[in-house]
């Protein structure tokens, strides 16, 4: 495994220069947020998945690409991962071609586009791939020119495994896996669910099973042999302890992001995740977006026969910016398998990924990647990420690679259990005051619509509650800006506060007026400062939606009571930026 940290990657020294040299990268490889904002995720969102300081960047390669690209001093590493790919391509093109003609036009065509492109030696060879794929599949108007190939690995896969050689294979038993017999059913269940998964896991990398029809004449101890494969890796115990697996460990079921690759190589996966479903885990399963070579995609899920014997039970999720409460609602779905798209066409690019697998990335318990491309991206690099990462993957000879790495002890994750429980905790207090005699008050203002003003925000709406505490007797308020915890977006407040406002127990909903803002500045005894002139309930995201379950709750508790700015006005935000307090026509001026 080849990991870098801080101390032992060679950058160079900064500089103007270098500054402008790395914005060039990001540009050139189309990554740059502010350059293509439609397309290019926000870094509020890629911190869903990787865990950067606020300064640092994040790239999608490894940290030898990287240092090779900045350093500009490694022309032979960087040609020859250039020249892989130019020579996959064009291998397409002969493959898949018959028109001589047409043939020598696109060999033509691409080589004339790689040159261009790495002229420099700036572009990325997956960014590269992707363009180059691009063009062959834009000039040819052929959907999906590897089609068949996959269809051929999953149909061998899938006999192999259908097999009666393998059926008895993975039935068979013999003294030595238990040399003294447990005391309890339980301790030999864990010994068979231990077996079980090391064998499907040995199987995971024979490639023989969807390369070639060679699979066809293997026999009961052919499957034998290759149960037997030697682990290697950090991460063979680290996984099963995650799975529950392990003597005494576990912590119960578990939400898996499952980073889908090869075709062929699925139909394993998906019996690995099958036998995890029976143990009562829920997997989500990634795929790509669309085609790239033997790559399984989305549209492979949806339409390929062989997999859909698979996936008959599967919750398929076609919706690219999900929000946490629809994410909340689809976790908890009676469906065990849910399939996605990552949102991309390359081997894994979280810059380019889908707001969905984002929110998915960073809500799941562990992610559980496979194949060396995804190993590369995860394990060789300095970055951590918000989740523990594993990766399952042929190692040397011949053994099973699995990898951890585990996420960054920094991240502060908030799932939407948290939220609930927090939200319980909230309605509890209400109750209690109910229970007291109490007038219950829930203040809506603005916390974080004003970009880099939370704590102002927090500050103000605490004087003028605490204001209020003083001239109303007998009255609960609920301070919102008291909830706040670092590491909280926007979404993950509203659906907690969703929760306490749908209650039913609130009597008074008070949203924030412009007086109470001059009220504050002067309790302060301050000015108000040109940012807060004239704002009030209005401007922010968050009341603008919490208006609407306002008008809502209303319409079932007629006696609540709404004060504030006239709910006409309610009309200027109504959508967040993704992983940002405020909202996401604010992120465009702040852009300017």
């Amino acid at each position: 495994m080849h990991e870098l940290d801080n101390k032992t990657r060679q950058l160079p020294d900064e500089s103007p220069e270098m500054d402008a040299w790395l914005t060039t990268f990001f540009i050139e490889n189309h990554l740059d947020y502010y350059a293509y904002p439609d397309h290019v995720s926000s870094p509020e969102q890629i911190r869903f998945i990787v865990y950067t300081e606020e300064e640092k960047r994040y790239y999608p390669c490894s940290d030898r690409m990287f240092e090779a690209i900045m350093n500009k001093n490694s022309s032979a590493f960087m040609q020859k991962k250039y020249n892989e790919v130019l020579q996959k391509v064009l291998k397409l093109i002969e493959e898949k071609i018959e028109n001589e003609k047409e043939k020598a036009y696109l060999e033509s065509l691409i080589i004339t586009k790689y040159k261009h492109e790495t002229r420099d030696e700036i572009m990325i060879p997956s960014r590269l791939e992707k363009r180059l794929l691009g063009i062959f599949l834009n000039r040819t108007q052929i959907e999906d020119p590897c089609i068949c190939d996959k269809n051929l690995r999953n149909s061998r896969a899938g006999k192999a495994l259908s097999s009666k050689a393998f059926v008895r294979a993975m039935n068979h038993a013999d003294a030595s896996y238990m040399k003294t017999l447990p005391d309890t059913l339980s301790e030999i269940r864990k010994i068979v669910h231990h077996l079980e998964l090391k064998r499907l896991f040995s199987l995971s990398i024979e490639r023989s099973l969807w390369e070639s029809d060679k699979a066809t004449g293997y026999t009961k101890d052919d499957y034998l042999s290759i149960f037997k494969r030697r682990f290697s890796g950090n991460g063979f115990e680290p996984l099963l302890h995650f799975l529950g697996i392990q003597e005494n460990k576990g912590s119960g079921p578990k939400r898996i992001l499952w980073l889908a690759d090869e075709a062929g190589e699925i139909i394993v996966d998906f019996t690995i995740i099958g036998y995890l479903t029976k143990l009562g885990h829920k997997i989500i399963i990634a795929f790509k977006e669309g085609p790239l070579f033997t790559k399984i995609d989305f549209k492979n899920a949806i339409g390929d026969e062989i997999l859909g014997s698979y996936l008959e039970e599967a919750l398929f999720v076609h919706e690219k910016t999900l929000g946490k409460k629809e994410l909340a609602a689809l976790l908890r779905s009676d469906k065990n398998i849910i399939a996605i798209s990552d949102g991309t066409r390359e081997n894994l690019n979280f810059i380019l990924a889908s707001t969905t697998f984002a929110r998915i990335f960073k809500e799941v318990d562990g992610v559980i990647s496979r194949g060396n491309d995804q190993r590369r991206r995860f394990f060789d690099t300095h970055f951590q990420f918000t989740q523990d990462i594993y990766n399952i993957s042929a190692g040397d000879e011949d053994s099973v690679l699995i990898s951890f790495k585990p996420r960054h002890p920094a991240v502060i994750k908030f799932t939407h259990h948290d939220l609930e429980k927090k939200a319980k905790t909230i309605i509890d207090q209400m109750e209690d005051a109910k229970e007291k005699g109490m007038t219950v008050i829930f203040y809506s203002g603005i916390v974080g619509s004003i970009p880099g003003k939370i704590e102002m925000a927090k500050n103000i709406m605490s004087v003028s509650i605490n204001y209020l505490k003083r001239q109303l007797d007998m009255t609960f308020i609920i301070n919102p800006s008291e909830y706040y915890e670092s590491g909280m977006d926007a979404d993950d407040l509203m659906y907690m506060w969703e929760i306490v406002q749908r209650s039913g127990l609130i009597d008074i909903w008070r949203f924030q007026a412009y007086d109470d803002i001059v009220h504050a500045f002067q309790t302060m005894d301050k000015k108000v400062p040109p940012e807060w002139v004239g704002k009030d309930a209005t401007f922010s995201t968050g009341c603008t939606k919490e208006m609407k379950v306002a008008l809502e709750v209303q319409q079932r508790h007629p006696e609540m009571q709404i004060i504030g700015p006239a709910r006409e006005r309610f009309l200027r935000r109504d959508k967040y930026g993704i992983g940002k307090m405020y909202d996401q026509r604010l992120s465009e001026i702040c852009r300017q």
